[in-house]
């Protein structure tokens, strides 16, 4: 099973940056996407649908906002919509999909780095989303939670880390968040799993040459609940063409769909 993930920054965007020619020959069985900043009339054209898979939207109520999809090859048994908290279902930050066992989510969690007040907002997303993640792990699901959740966890996880160690995504306290996650919750960062390598990034900012020399923090997962961690057999990062400031993650799993 191969599910790719990545936070498209307007998915009309990365249509005409070729995202969708690239995504067919990738062989992937589910795509979770961010950041589409999308509205339903705004995707009707049939790119947008593709034909090998069943897609599903879940839209911010502003518009050009946020919002994630969800692409299966298989149908899922179900679809919900949100995390059931009307602030945050309402910037369209949470959709899940469930085939049989499996519950595949694609999340796209706020961002602190434009004022104290949307930090606030982040750190009350996180409060509320351990105790969800643990319901996740003791329901007898195997959840694999796709997408860029906006915190670097550890120091070789971004370029400059001695610089950020202030700034959103690699404040203290979201990096404890992080680590009791991936540590006493026993919950696995799929890629490190397979990868302990440096300079491993997802995003980069579009100032000064941070693409260029590679000067990115890699913020985009694959999360998945302790009953999968012997499941994972590659991960990869695409980076021979640009799609959006964030680079697809592919990750490879011995599990039957």
């Amino acid at each position: 099973m191969r599910i790719i993930n990545l936070n498209v920054n307007g998915i009309r965007s990365a249509a005409n940056k070729g995202f969708f020619d690239w995504l067919a020959e990738q062989n992937a069985d589910l795509v979770c996407l961010q950041e589409t900043k999308a509205h339903a009339k705004q995707i009707e054209p049939a790119v947008f649908w593709p034909e090998d898979y069943h897609c599903y939207y879940r839209e911010a109520e502003k518009k050009g906002y946020s919002g994630v999809a969800i692409y299966a090859r298989r149908e899922p048994d179900e679809v919900i919509q949100g995390l059931g908290w009307p602030d945050m279902d309402a910037e369209g930050r949470y959709l899940e999909i469930r085939i049989d066992k499996l519950s595949v989510a694609s999340l796209y969690l706020p961002s602190g780095s434009s004022s104290e007040e949307r930090q606030q907002v982040k750190f009350g997303f996180l409060d509320r989303f351990m105790p969800f993640l643990r319901e996740c792990a003791q329901s007898g699901r195997d959840y694999i939670l796709c997408g860029d959740w906006n915190i670097a966890h550890k120091n070789i996880d971004l370029k400059n880390w001695r610089s950020n160690q202030k700034n959103s995504g690699f404040l203290p306290e979201e990096r404890a968040w992080m680590e009791e996650l991936l540590g006493r919750e026993n919950w696995a960062d799929a890629f490190r799993v397979i990868n302990q390598e440096s300079d491993q990034y997802t995003w980069w900012s579009n100032r000064g040459q941070a693409w260029a020399k590679n000067v990115g923090w890699r913020i985009d997962y694959q999360i998945v609940s302790p009953s999968l961690q012997g499941a994972i057999r590659a991960a990869s990062i695409y980076k021979d063409a640009r799609f959006s400031d964030h680079a697809p993650l592919s990750i490879d799993y011995d599990y039957p769909l």
